[in-house]
């Protein structure tokens, strides 16, 4: 009899300030390119890159995603990273992810190519490839130099698999910006998250 085939669940950590269509479509690329089963949201609680950095409460970046992930079922949220103390580091993130997993579960841990540029700055890029896939985002115009990411992380190439990607040019930074100003952010995140936005006042003080 043949075996069953292990699940494969994704991963997508990142700050969600706010959540938009750059995330939704990054994570939907890889479901359908990968054969992803799921895909775990995975809100950051003290991103340890942006500890001087002023954050949206949790719980606001919580709402957002959850109004945002509603209408599809593939697509659910991890509270890992925001009910432990922090800083948080991807590496915990995906282990803790993973034990709580059925035995045999495929971990793809989602990240754009400028991502995977600068892995070797991570904390313990060499542990991370041992407990998942890292599932890298083609997108035009991004490059890095696999040669000598593989020389200073051995191993790296087999734990990499690539999905195509869309160019989109949308950044929380940027929807933050425009909202400072006065800007419209219509048709850059879901409606029920830009008028929670509008709803909350998020964003309008500057940062």
């Amino acid at each position: 009899m043949a075996g069953v085939a292990a699940r494969r669940l994704g991963i997508l950590g990142g700050t969600f300030d706010p959540v938009h269509f750059g995330h939704l479509l990054l994570a939907e690329q890889a479901r359908q390119g990968l054969g992803l089963e799921q895909v775990l949201f995975v809100p950051a609680g003290v991103p340890p890159h942006k500890l001087d950095e002023p954050h949206t409460p949790t719980e606001h970046r919580l709402r957002m995603l959850e109004l945002a992930l509603a209408d599809n079922l593939a697509f659910a949220i991890s509270r890992v990273d925001v009910d432990r103390p922090g800083p948080h580091y991807s590496v915990d993130m995906v282990r803790l992810i993973g034990e709580t997993q059925a035995p045999g579960t495929e971990l793809f841990f989602l990240m754009g190519m400028d991502s995977l540029a600068n892995i070797l700055s991570w904390y313990r890029p060499d542990l991370l490839i041992q407990l998942c896939i890292l599932a890298v985002a083609r997108r035009p115009g991004y490059t890095c130099d696999l040669d000598e990411l593989e020389r200073q992380l051995p191993g790296l190439r087999r734990r990499l698999v690539f999905f195509d990607m869309p160019l989109m040019e949308i950044s929380g930074e940027d929807i933050r910006r425009r909202i400072r100003l006065g800007h419209s952010i219509r048709y850059l995140t879901p409606e029920p998250v830009r008028r929670y936005i509008e709803e909350h006042g998020l964003y309008r003080a500057s940062a």
